[in-house]
């Protein structure tokens, strides 16, 4: 099993914001899972971005880039 860099409490306010009355244990992990893995791919992204700029420094403006595939609203 893997460690989560992310907290489960957190995951359970997301969704009540969102607007669910009650949330299982089941659905904020598998929300924790998802967000985890949208948010590796979008390091990795960044990372090679400030790599390719000649940058040991990952900027914000690397992140913004690196997350553009993943805005869809």
């Amino acid at each position: 099993m893997r460690s989560s860099e992310l907290g489960l409490s957190a995951m359970y306010r997301i969704l009540k914001k969102a607007g669910a009355e009650r949330v299982s244990d089941e659905s904020a992990d598998e929300l924790r899972r998802v967000i985890e893995e949208v948010a590796d791919s979008i390091a990795k992204s960044a990372v090679d971005m400030a790599s390719h700029a000649g940058r040991k420094t990952v900027k914000g403006e690397d992140v913004k880039l690196a997350s553009k595939p993943f805005n869809k609203f």
